[in-house]
């Protein structure tokens, strides 16, 4: 009998599993781009045990393992702004990303008052854009990003309840 995925609330003890996690999982987007320095390829680790303790940080884990990640802040404007949503390389593919995803709107949602979200996905990557649309997200702009990466902007209303909600 197969394991479950569970998500939860990270902590302190995830931070390192996180990092190394984030490390794997962006290489994809870094040979994408050819651009090593993407900012969750040079986050510091510091940096991200900062983000776990002020932020909405969720983990995806399959027994003890971290195999998933999303953190969500809101900004003052009320806009719950999610980002570096990853799944382990080996499980992708199987709805875990939209599971993040709808985790940290509820959150924002439910313990930080958004009123939207928004995120943000390089423009060649056709996977992370297609999970965000059929999530209900739009795209609203883009920007290019500190690493030179064209960024595109996706947003959608807090009170869109067109959620993917997949195993």
């Amino acid at each position: 009998m197969g394991m479950s995925v569970t998500i939860s609330a990270a902590t302190a003890q995830d931070v390192e599993h996180i990092f190394r996690l984030q490390y794997l999982c962006f290489q994809r987007e870094a040979e994408l781009y050819d651009n090593y320095r993407i900012d969750p390829l040079v986050q510091t680790l510091e940096s991200l045990r900062a983000e776990v303790a002020d932020d909405l940080v969720f983990v995806a884990r399959l027994g003890d393992e971290v195999v998933g990640s999303v953190r969500g802040v809101t900004d003052p404007d009320g806009t719950g702004l999610i980002g570096k949503l990853c799944v382990h390389p080996r499980l992708q593919g199987h709805g875990l990303g939209a599971r993040l995803l709808l985790s940290a709107e509820l959150a924002l949602s439910a313990e930080r008052a958004a009123t939207r979200f928004r995120l943000h996905s390089g423009h060649r990557s056709e996977g992370n854009l297609r999970l965000y649309r059929r999530a209900g997200y739009a795209q609203v702009g883009a920007v290019t990003g500190a690493d030179g990466v064209r960024m595109v902007l996706l947003e959608k209303d807090a009170a869109d309840r067109d959620y993917v909600a997949s195993a």
